[in-house]
């Protein structure tokens, strides 16, 4: 069996359902911890004004609301913006969900966010194991998203999280 290769970003992003994307607009756009956003944002501002045929600076001066529902529209966003969704909408709105994954699987963070420099992978045992605890307190379809997101960002560390799930 040939294995399969984790999603990109933007893959994971096109394939997930409309109201899933919302809400990664939404977190994208609200999200001020990042430090390096600001490139995406722009990215993203430009590729509305293209859609919409509207010029960029409308489009800034749009309300959130609006442009994450125009944003989430766009079901080819780069790997960028899609990463960037993807992260601020974890931190945004799925920390518990991280903290008991990593939990489970044994590595060291701070309410969600890993705190190694350097996580080794972790064994597709333990993986599955994880994976079995948190499904029995968290939504599945939000695990899997989560877990897809991990694979999709950081394929070396969590190569075996692809083999655990539904094929899509």
């Amino acid at each position: 069996m040939i294995p399969r290769m984790p999603d990109r970003p933007s893959r994971l992003w096109k394939n997930l359902p409309a109201e899933k994307r919302l809400a990664l607009a939404e977190a994208f756009w609200r999200d001020e911890q990042s430090q390096d956003i600001q490139a995406q944002r722009i990215e993203a501002v430009v590729a509305i004004a293209r859609r919409l045929n509207f010029r960029p600076k409308s489009v800034q001066a749009l309300p959130i609301e609006r442009r994450a529902r125009y944003l989430a529209q766009i079901a080819d966003v780069s790997d960028a913006i899609a990463s960037r969704a993807l992260i601020a909408y974890h931190f945004a709105a799925q920390r518990p969900l991280m903290s008991a994954f990593l939990d489970a699987v044994g590595i060291a963070h701070e309410n969600g966010l890993i705190t190694a420099e350097h996580v080794d992978a972790p064994d597709r045992a333990r993986i599955a194991a994880a994976i079995d605890k948190v499904r029995a307190s968290q939504p599945a379809a939000d695990l899997e998203i989560y877990l897809r997101t991990l694979a999709a960002l950081d394929g070396e560390t969590w190569k075996d999280v692809e083999g655990l799930l539904p094929l899509a």
